[in-house]
């Protein structure tokens, strides 16, 4: 080979080598980047669970006052429940569900199901998880619910607030 066609292809082999050390920097990068995000979306799926499961042993505990430092206290917040329909505000849901369903338990157990979902877009994310709700009332009777349960959460500070949530229990037979 003439020293031309050496050089030639010396440079090509340059070339090559690096775009591909250009290349598994970039692949590192990325890789990098995915787990990154992975550990993130593990560590917000570990702190809502813990949100969840707080907010069952509040409800649990029979008394709405144990409720509050889940919810925002703006008025105007709506708030649906399984009985009655709508609340506006958390201070009407607070004395609705407080009258309507905690001073008639003698007592209570809402549990959050294993399959929750939570999906975050910056200051907001939302939840939703099947909860199980055993009630023994005043009177002696067992009522026991399967529920489906959505959350809407706001970070206010540090903390993460429920601006809006859903309760429903499936028809019967379904």
């Amino acid at each position: 080979m003439t020293e031309s066609v050496v050089r030639t292809v010396d440079k090509n082999a340059e070339r090559w080598r690096w775009l591909l050390y250009v290349a598994m920097v970039i692949a590192g990068v990325l890789l990098t980047f995915v787990d990154a995000r992975a550990r993130q979306k593990a560590a917000e799926d570990t702190a809502f669970r813990k949100l969840i499961d707080g907010y069952c042993e509040a409800w649990s505990t029979g008394t709405a006052d144990a409720s509050a430092k889940f919810y925002a206290q703006d008025d105007g917040l709506v708030f649906y429940d399984v009985a009655p329909f709508a609340y506006h505000s958390w201070k009407e849901y607070h004395d609705g569900v407080q009258t309507a369903i905690l001073d008639n338990a003698a007592s209570i157990k809402l549990t959050a199901g294993k399959d929750l979902r939570v999906t975050r877009r910056g200051m907001i994310a939302w939840t939703t998880v099947p909860m199980h709700l055993a009630e023994k009332t005043k009177d002696g009777k067992m009522i026991e619910l399967d529920l489906r349960y959505t959350g809407i959460w706001e970070k206010r500070g540090a903390s993460w607030v429920l601006v809006h949530e859903h309760l429903s229990t499936p028809l019967a037979g379904s």
